[in-house]
């Protein structure tokens, strides 16, 4: 018998990862997606975080010092169990968490869309997690490749089918607001950091002992309580079904030329002009950002000295030759690094949230234009020792490098439609992968050729903001040349409509048993899921917080 007549033939049996199993009851309260997103990606976000292993992980054998191998390579370090791992050789898992983020992403993002959001996410929280765990046995044993292969490799794979495993999700159930609701998702990215690291930084100290750094039960109490939050997510994942807009909307009639009102397939997507200037306008948005990110802690020591402990005239040698002033130096700098990172995940959710408003092209516009004149006058700014003036230009930018990643999922579903607006954005996030490295050499190489050179440490960073402005510039253009596409890439409606027939035809296969009182609003239920994944933000907003105010003493 069908589901009409309450039970299923064999045949026709729904598994519980199955994508017909989550489309949503009637009057299903749409509040409920956005936290089943965020507890994935507040979970994978820590990948932001894991330089807070570096250290300890380069003392592991050593436990308080490093034992160190001179002239150790890179294949010997990979399987050395006498020898402490340099930094250097640890610093390639974050390498590897975002290349494979944006390859993972795009090969499998058709394979999502086809799915579902819920057999996504439990792979990404298998592959984040079990890497987590074949790290922490590479930690046990001292063998780095199990490192490289547990969090980079599988690891990365679960990032980048966590990341976009919400996007079309979330885009189906907020047509009237993509902006805000991809934002509040992405943001979780960005925060998990905030949350990861300073629990990193307890459990470490909790499990510290004479013969461990704390770091392999560390990996494994995180990858248990990750486990259950992305398998919580990924269960809360919901379905509009086909055709559904929310209560008392209507699409409008008069769109703005740069929404479209039909459907690009994926199969196309990539083919158009239009695919490739928006890659461009993330990799190149990304890579101006990327790369500071990295040095952010340094560059302010290194520009400010002994302005950052209330002594303008010592320069960052004379602090770093004086173990107190240094510590302080340390201090502020760290201060920094957080207020940045505050204001990257903020952005996520101000500019994409304004874009609903302004459209997505003014808002890149925007990001391009006020990132070129904060790059442009930072050395200006350093050169007047005006710090505060600095730090704040800085955390602009950090708000649009965030605004960026959580402004392009909306952008594409008004370029090519939202049909497979996932699978889309899955594919343009090898323009991150791209940045990830793109910046990093940008900004570490150009600065290393310059201490060579014998450049003061205040005056290093000058050519590499105007290189960064120029990034810019070139985002700019690129933004400028993106128009509609032309009819011809848009599917038929026949073919759009086939599509979700087949949609429609897994929807009618359950029964419903039941509805949500209401289809929109913040009711119980909804309050309880919000603070579920709104509690542990706070509590890193908090302590990023105390680190910041540091800036301000």
């Amino acid at each position: 018998m069908t589901s009409t007549g309450g039970t299923l033939a064999a045949s026709d049996r729904i598994g519980l990862l199955d994508k017909a199993r989550i489309i949503a009851p009637p009057g299903y309260n749409r509040w409920l997606v956005p936290p089943a997103a965020l507890a994935i990606h507040l979970c994978i976000g820590m990948a932001y975080g894991f330089s807070v292993f570096w250290l300890p992980l380069s003392q592991a054998i050593g436990i308080d010092h490093s034992v160190t191998c001179p002239d150790m390579s890179l294949f010997r370090a990979l399987f050395t169990r006498s020898c402490d791992w340099r930094i250097a050789d640890l610093g390639w898992m974050y390498t590897l968490f975002f290349v494979l983020l944006g390859a993972s992403a795009a090969i499998w993002g058709g394979w999502l869309e086809r799915v579902g959001p819920r057999r996504a996410g439990v792979v990404s929280a298998l592959c984040w997690c079990g890497g987590l765990m074949i790290s922490a046995l590479g930690v046990y044993l001292h063998q780095l490749w199990m490192l490289w292969l547990g969090s980079g490799f599988i690891g990365g794979i679960g990032l980048g089918l966590g990341y976009i495993s919400p996007v079309s999700t979330l885009i189906k159930w907020f047509p009237d607001r993509r902006g805000m609701a991809t934002g509040m998702a992405i943001m979780g990215f960005g925060g998990g950091a905030m949350i990861g690291s300073p629990l990193a930084e307890i459990l470490m100290t909790h499990y510290r002992t004479a013969t461990s750094v704390g770091v392999w039960e560390t990996f494994v109490t995180l990858g248990l309580i990750y486990f259950v939050f992305m398998l919580c997510g990924a269960f809360g994942y919901r379905l509009p079904r086909p055709g559904w807009k929310p209560e008392g909307w209507t699409p409008p009639q008069n769109s703005h030329a740069m929404i479209a009102t039909g459907h690009v397939h994926l199969k196309d997507a990539h083919k158009t002009l239009q695919f490739w200037l928006l890659w461009a306008v993330l990799c190149l948005n990304v890579s101006a950002g990327i790369g500071i990110i990295g040095i952010a802690s340094p560059m302010l020591q290194e520009i400010f000295g002994g302005a950052l402990v209330g002594q303008p005239n010592l320069g960052f040698e004379q602090v770093q030759a004086e173990s107190g002033l240094k510590s302080s130096a340390a201090l502020v700098a760290a201060g920094f690094v957080g207020l940045f990172s505050l204001f990257n995940i903020a952005g996520r959710f101000f500019w994409a949230s304004l874009s609903d408003k302004i459209g997505r092209k003014l808002t890149y516009y925007t990001f391009f234009t006020l990132g070129f004149i904060c790059y442009a006058s930072a050395p200006t700014l350093a050169n007047l020792g005006l710090l505060a003036m600095f730090a704040a230009a800085f955390c602009l930018i950090a708000s649009m490098y965030g605004g960026g990643f959580a402004t392009i999922p909306a952008y594409l579903a008004d370029v090519f439609g939202t049909q497979f607006v996932g699978a889309i954005h899955g594919r343009l996030l090898t323009a991150w992968s791209t940045a990830g490295i793109v910046g990093p050499v940008i900004v570490n190489y150009m600065r290393e050729a310059r201490l060579a050179a014998g450049v003061p440490r205040d005056q290093l960073y000058d050519p590499i903001f105007y290189v960064l402005a120029g990034l810019l510039v070139a985002g700019f253009i690129a933004n400028l040349l993106i128009k509609p596409l032309h009819q011809r890439w848009f599917m038929k409606e026949e073919e759009v409509a086939a599509l979700q027939a087949v949609d429609r035809k897994a929807a009618d296969r359950v029964k419903v048993t039941g509805t949500v009182s209401s289809s929109d609003g913040l009711n119980i239920k909804a309050i309880l899921a919000w603070a579920a994944v709104g509690i542990p933000l706070a509590w890193g907003v908090w302590i990023t917080l105390e680190k910041a105010l540091v800036l301000f003493r």
